[in-house]
């Protein structure tokens, strides 16, 4: 019983490589292939949720003060 012809992982089109170029690419193929993907950031969360939003900043006393008392922080 024979074993079924693999594909080539690699197919050179255009050109002839030496044997050390077509082991380059190998090689670079090999390390994308084995890279581990890089990890998602978890989603940004909205500022309109944020609980900070609901803290008021201290006032401070002086000329104008009540002005900057109904400002958004």
């Amino acid at each position: 019983m024979t074993a079924p012809e693999e594909k080539p992982l690699l197919k050179v089109v255009k050109g002839t490589p030496d044997d050390h170029q077509l082991a380059a690419l190998t090689a670079v193929i090999a390390g994308l292939a084995a890279a581990t993907p890089a990890e998602d950031e978890p989603p940004r969360r909205s500022e309109w949720a944020n609980p900070l939003r609901r803290v008021r900043r201290p006032l401070h006393p002086g000329p104008n003060a009540w002005r900057a008392s109904t400002l958004p922080s």
